[in-house]
């Protein structure tokens, strides 16, 4: 067995196929820049890459390695939209802005996969749409709903009844919606590659970087680090669901839940002609959710909710793998090689969260799940923004910090909701 590559996460089956990162050497001595991003992430990343594209001078410092969070951790999902529907975004944006958003948003993959193409990303992209997936038929009626507003926008959307949902995904469901704009990709590779080409265009990386301190000094932000300093004009927070005290109101205003991943070993031919054997990803529209893809290996790749602590082994995630070989049970034999999890950011109001708290101080977070199409998206928008456009051309308006209140039982609380939701889908509610 190879060694386990020191920058992935542990217990990620993704570093095996991914390409190295590019250098990120820790910060030595005083560093200078226009714009210092934190987080090595899709969202500080994809920032970094459009800023540098467009001459600016930037550094991304990373408490790990470039992709060791959430961004090298998810399922590997380009999936469309937010997770509220469109007329749900419009009612509380109100229709000029929650049109925009709506827009952009559905249209979020185009930019992933544009940006694969336009700069030769080694990231094993397909492109087979996404499933929206109802295992009970009071989801059907939402997502029946869901799919006449999208074909009101004019997305590719395909409804798909109980045959054809079982015909595609190997398994039952109640039925489906199929958006053939989604897609795959392998995460790690993907983050890793955004910040090639970004350090490509100039743009300075930084691992075991944690910014220890920042404050004000001869008018510019000083940002300590346990090797060096950097002065930097503007600072962009993109740490999502691994923010910590260094601006404990930002980590406080999201729920860092754990969201876990098992990977089989390749499948044989039968199983992979019947699982998602046109390349699409699925996602299950419970209140706890589970979804998977099979990857270009031939991996079945099943996710879903995990216990509340770091943990990587496929045998700490039991019952993903019982739920994998419940839906086929061709896979009760079949090994399971992988498995690791890692922290998505949930917001209350399970809207994406933009921030401008005081003068050069910047941040975007909660993706709630839809964290690789709107982590690429929203990142190009803080560039957009540190590159001069106002605050009203914006795709999310800045919003005041509100910490969610009694946030440090959040792990008491996520519990609690797990076993409510987990109540919930077994009776179809």
């Amino acid at each position: 067995m190879p060694a386990a590559d020191p920058h992935a996460p542990p217990g990620s089956v993704y570093a095996l196929t991914a390409p190295p990162p590019p250098a990120a050497p820790p910060v030595e001595g005083t560093l200078h820049t226009d714009v210092l991003i934190i987080g090595a992430g899709i969202t500080g990343l994809s920032a970094a890459l459009h800023l540098a594209q467009a001459g600016h001078s930037v550094r991304v410092l990373d408490t790990r390695a470039i992709g060791w969070g959430a961004s090298g951790r998810n399922g590997g999902q380009v999936n469309p939209g937010l997770k509220p529907a469109p007329s749900a975004v419009r009612r509380h944006y109100g229709p000029a802005l929650g049109d925009r958003l709506v827009a952009a948003a559905w249209a979020a993959p185009d930019l992933v996969f544009d940006l694969i193409e336009t700069h030769g990303l080694a990231c094993e992209a397909r492109r087979g749409g996404t499933l929206r997936a109802a295992t009970a038929p009071a989801q059907a009626i939402a997502l029946k709903a869901l799919m006449m507003e999208c074909a009101a926008l004019g997305r590719d959307v395909t409804w798909c009844d109980a045959p054809a949902m079982h015909a595609t995904a190997g398994t039952p469901y109640v039925a489906g919606m199929l958006d053939r704009s989604g897609g795959q990709i392998n995460p790690l590779a993907y983050t890793r590659e955004i910040a090639r080409v970004a350090a490509g265009f100039g743009a300075g990386l930084h691992g075991n970087a944690r910014v220890a301190g920042l404050r004000r000094s001869g008018g510019r932000w000083q940002a300590s680090t346990p090797t060096g300093t950097v002065l930097a004009d503007r600072v962009v927070f993109a740490t999502n669901g691994y923010a910590d005290g260094l601006w404990d109101r930002l980590r406080r205003s999201v729920v860092p839940v754990f969201s876990a991943i098992v990977a089989s070993a390749p499948l044989p031919d039968a199983l992979r002609a019947e699982i998602l054997h046109q390349g699409s990803v699925l996602y299950e529209l419970g209140h706890i959710t589970t979804y998977y893809r099979v990857d270009a290996q031939g991996r079945l790749l099943f996710g879903g909710r995990s216990n509340l602590a770091p943990a990587d082994g496929p045998d700490a995630f039991p019952a993903l793998i019982a739920r994998a070989r419940q839906l086929w049970p061709a896979l009760a034999d079949h090994p399971f090689t992988h498995g690791w999890n890692g922290q998505v950011a949930v917001t209350t109001d399970h809207l994406p969260h933009w921030h401008e708290p005081m003068p050069g101080i910047f941040a975007a977070l909660g993706y709630n799940g839809r964290g690789v199409a709107m982590a690429t998206l929203l990142g190009r928008e803080l560039a957009r923004r540190l590159g001069g456009a106002t605050a009203d051309d914006m795709l999310l308006p800045p919003t005041d910090l509100h910490p969610i209140p009694l946030h440090v039982g959040w792990k008491l609380a996520a519990s609690a909701k797990l076993i409510e939701g987990q109540i919930r889908d077994h009776f179809g509610l």
